[in-house]
């Protein structure tokens, strides 16, 4: 009984414990991540953004929370209610699973997995069923070819995605994401140039700049931020797959896509900006806690996915799927084989983790 306590129930109830804390945390920082969206955008167009409830806005999101819990739910009576109510639930249980993977400081993960590039590429892979289902059960012919369209683009970006991660492991010599950040503070440009403490030039966004880039911008049209909101494109299409979704399921789409953006925006500072890693391995930099790094890299990818919003223009469809197949495609299959021949030939290639 002693070795079934110790072996299996306290395990268990501690992986739920950090399991609870975890979503806690994230759904907190969720609801300020999207007044920052907000108070961002008002900014760049000299508007003043959510400021009413409470000091500065703070309480808008909890406000937004409460408005959506209380209003009645409302189901067509075409359509398929099972798949049409499991739909978002898909969709917002995937994007909070995939924090079980991501390492938040050393040895801050839930689970600390080998293949964690993989576990975080099919859960993102997965997403696109919510969206689907959402779309299909709906019987209408509207929010159904929204959703085909909205898989189109998902899927589309997805490739690139896949070939920006292979080019970081091949540099990295490893799948797990903690050993992708410990390999950019161990070899790099830094190091190359006698200055070890210069960890900011180890960071993977250098040698890596054009896939930082094409990650960046990929990262984008999967999560549906501008300028590749075409999924939704409120200002004219009404939504589009989530048209006839309103109260709880709207509200679950809308944070399973701003958690997905949240994901994107750490995978990003752990594979091209050096996760919880100083920019300087020197004093004062090293007394701060990883965690406060990794927040501040996350926030000012974020930062960044909220400028774009703000000043870039909507694309056209046609734009969007040759930008992805006939630009990206290409750039990333080429820089997976040099990045492999470069290393092959100069002897740089990672020992196997």
């Amino acid at each position: 009984m002693a070795s079934l306590w110790t072996d299996y129930i306290w395990p268990l109830l501690v992986i739920v414990a950090q399991s609870v804390l975890l979503l806690v945390v994230l759904l907190v920082a969720i609801a300020y991540v999207l007044y920052a969206d907000r108070k961002i955008w008002a900014a760049v167009q000299l508007r003043r953004g959510p400021n009413v409830v409470g000091p500065w806005g703070l309480l808008q999101s909890f406000a937004d929370l409460l408005k959506f819990i209380l209003k009645e739910p409302i189901i067509p009576a075409g359509a398929n209610k099972g798949v049409f109510l499991l739909a978002p639930l898909v969709s917002c249980g995937l994007a909070l699973a995939a924090w079980a993977v991501i390492p938040v400081d050393a040895g801050w993960v839930i689970s600390d997995i080998n293949v964690g590039v993989l576990y975080i590429f099919a859960i993102s892979s997965l997403g696109v069923y919510g969206i689907i289902m959402g779309g299909w059960a709906s019987n209408s012919k509207y929010p159904f070819l929204a959703a085909l369209r909205s898989a189109a683009q998902m899927v589309s970006y997805e490739v690139s995605i896949g070939f920006v991660m292979i080019t970081v492991l091949l540099c990295a010599g490893s799948l797990n994401l903690g050993d992708i950040v410990e390999a950019q503070a161990s070899s790099g440009l830094g190091r190359l140039l006698g200055a070890p403490w210069l960890t900011m030039l180890n960071w993977y966004w250098i040698p890596l700049f054009p896939m930082f880039v094409i990650f960046f911008i990929s990262a984008l049209a999967e999560t549906n931020r501008p300028p590749f909101d075409l999924v939704e494109a409120e200002s004219e299409l009404v939504a589009g797959f989530m048209v006839e979704y309103g109260s709880t399921p709207y509200m679950l789409f809308m944070l399973g896509e701003y958690v997905a953006i949240a994901t994107m925006c750490a995978m990003t500072t752990i594979l091209f900006l050096g996760g919880w890693l100083p920019p300087l391995a020197v004093a004062p930099f090293t007394w701060v806690p990883g965690i406060v790094w990794f927040t501040l890299k996350v926030l000012l990818v974020f930062f960044m996915f909220a400028l774009v919003k703000a000043f870039v223009p909507r694309y056209r469809y046609d734009q969007l799927m040759r930008l992805g197949w006939k630009v990206f495609l290409p750039i990333s299959l080429a820089m997976v084989a040099i990045v492999a021949g470069v290393l092959q030939l100069t002897g740089w290639a990672p020992a196997p983790q």
